[in-house]
């Protein structure tokens, strides 16, 4: 399938490729005919008049190279070897659309905002830099953009409003700064045909007292990580748990991906808490960040961050397999896949297709997972009202130090790969979602059985909780790094998890001051506040309606709950 998939793309790019001088309807019927078909949410009629317009807007930048970027990214790669080749041959302007490591991404972004030179005409990054985004006003805000300069360039087909992550790059200012390109969450991953194996459910009922099920807190994955660590099933014994240790830039993910927020870290808010974030940074009623440790009335270093730190230690030395411990995130990635992990809190949905290829010790013989995904466990700090989890959305991003008519090349660029033409085929390939359309169509719902819940999870209710890095957050960039190291050192044994949250909370103040006295972010920038103890901004907290920071909790092991998945996912439909 795969390689008859590729020869056909090839055939689209040597057919689109011969003739862009030729750019027109012509060459978007190719387009249409070859790669599309019946895939889309529009009929081809309107298929073919969004292509018109594509055709009419382009014609001013005809000829023209630009250049944009992602990261790398199978929903990326596609853009890249299909649907930039077809963009060129349809319109006339000639991209090159890079793919390269996310960091990379982050580090070049943040070269074009120092330098105001013009590395790229067009980025997708991370929604995580909303608040980056924002407060440095070097990122043109689309709201206006699309009423004004960029207007004889926005299709009118575009239908903002269908994009599902729209709350996450709209700025405290109620503008929109990115444009979903894709997204993908973290969810909770388990073998649903060892939770339903009739032995199992026996062994652990008269071991713990309730149903084994998917675990609604952090008391029962804990249970479930026990009870399967060590279990021989099929021959082999088996792990409760995956994660990953070694002290890695790619550790930093692990936690800025909204892993304190899971345990009940920050205040109550969708799409992030306020006033204090699930980073533990807070801010004021204008916006600005007043602090990140719990002298300053943030959560960084509160107990519910510093529960969650221990928890992720405690698990990963009892529950994983021992070399876990000195995996990266890109080494632990495909381990669930050989078939001897139970379960694993912290599992991104972009894994699906290849956990899903036909021939793995998780896929069934009909091609059906062995597999299912689920909403995340939370913490014994969580509250009804927060975020449950991460979902990352890669993000279509002008910058200001772009000249306008690049800018607007690359608009409609992003536009095109982002349109309800090619949505929904673009999904089938990535499986990173963007639109409501997309999600609810009839292709989605006959492809369903082999993505082990993930359609289900994208149509149910829960979807909202899981959401980016928020606008609490002043600058993505400089904060993310702080992460690793600090978290790095109490993964290693060097510090204790006190000791690295407080270590890591003192050093975001750092950055926030800097960013004060600098006057930089102007008056949506950080303004310090004053130091007290933790009773104090609890009290504080709690007077004005909000929770963080958190008093510690004296029995951080609460009542295990677990529900049936099957139940779970008729629930959502009604």
């Amino acid at each position: 399938m795969r390689r008859q998939f590729l020869t056909s793309t090839t055939a689209l790019v040597l057919l689109l490729g011969a003739g862009h001088a030729y750019a027109g309807m012509d060459e978007a019927k190719a387009f249409l005919d070859k790669e599309i078909g019946d895939l889309s949410t529009l009929s081809r009629a309107d298929q073919e008049k969004q292509m018109q317009w594509f055709i009419d807007a382009a014609k001013p930048f005809a000829g023209m190279e630009i250049k944009v970027v992602s990261e790398t990214l199978t929903t990326h790669q596609y853009e890249s070897q299909t649907l930039a080749p077809a963009f060129t041959a349809i319109t006339g302007i000639k991209v090159t659309h890079d793919v390269i490591q996310e960091g990379d991404v982050v580090e070049k972004i943040q070269t074009q905002m120092q330098t105001g030179q013009n590395l790229y005409d067009g980025w997708v990054n991370d929604s995580d830099l909303i608040g980056t985004h924002w407060r440095y006003q070097q990122a043109r805000n689309l709201t206006d953009w699309m009423a004004g300069e960029g207007k004889d360039v926005t299709d009118p087909m575009l239908d903002v409003d269908d994009f599902i992550g729209k709350s996450f790059t709209t700025a405290p200012d109620g503008k929109l700064y990115q444009l979903p390109d894709q997204q993908f969450a973290n969810l909770y991953w388990f073998r649903y045909d060892w939770f339903n194996d009739e032995k199992n459910k026996a062994d652990f009922k008269a071991k713990y007292g309730y149903d084994l099920g998917v675990p609604v807190n952090w008391s029962a994955y804990e249970d479930i990580a026990q009870f399967f660590t060590g279990r021989e099933i099929d021959g082999k014994k088996v792990f409760g748990h995956m994660d990953y240790g070694k002290k890695d830039p790619s550790l930093g993910w692990r936690f800025t991906d909204a892993w304190l927020s899971m345990a009940g870290n920050g205040d109550k808010g969708i799409p992030n808490g306020k006033p204090v974030d699930e980073w533990g940074i807070k801010v004021d009623e204008n916006s600005r960040p007043v602090g990140s440790c719990v002298a300053r009335g943030g959560d960084t270093n509160g107990p519910a961050s510093v529960y969650a730190i221990q928890k992720y230690l405690d698990w990963l030395k009892a529950y994983a397999p021992p070399e876990a411990q000195g995996m990266t995130f890109s080494e632990s990635g495909p381990v669930p896949s050989q078939g001897n992990i139970a379960q694993q809190i912290f599992w991104y949905t972009a894994f699906t297709a290849d956990m899903a290829k036909p021939g793995l010790p998780v896929v069934n013989d009909d091609g059906t997972p062995k597999w299912r995904v689920a909403p995340s466990p939370h913490g014994v700090y969580w509250k009804d009202g927060m975020k449950l989890g991460y979902q990352d959305a890669g993000s279509w991003t002008l910058l200001k130090s772009t000249p306008t008519d690049r800018a607007k090349a690359a608009w409609l660029y992003a536009q095109f790969v982002t349109s309800k033409t090619v949505d929904v085929k673009k999904s089938q390939v990535g499986l990173t979602f963007i639109r409501d359309s997309t999600i609810h169509d009839k292709s989605f719902t006959e492809r369903a059985p082999k993505l082990g819940g993930l359609i289900e999870f994208y149509r149910s209710p829960a979807r909202v909780q899981w959401t980016p890095t928020g606008t609490n957050v002043p600058d993505y960039p400089k904060l993310a790094q702080l992460w690793w190291q600090n978290i790095g050192d109490a993964s290693s044994g060097a510090k204790s998890p006190q000791e690295a949250m407080d270590s890591l909370c003192a050093d975001q103040e750092k950055v926030l001051s800097r960013l004060e006295k600098s006057g930089v972010q102007g008056d949506i920038g950080p303004k310090m506040a004053e130091e007290h103890d933790l009773d104090y901004w609890n009290k504080d907290a709690v007077s004005k309606g909000n929770l963080a920071p958190q008093l510690k909790v004296e029995n951080e092991k609460d009542k295990p709950i677990t529900v049936n998945y099957d139940e779970l996912v008729k629930s959502w439909q009604k």
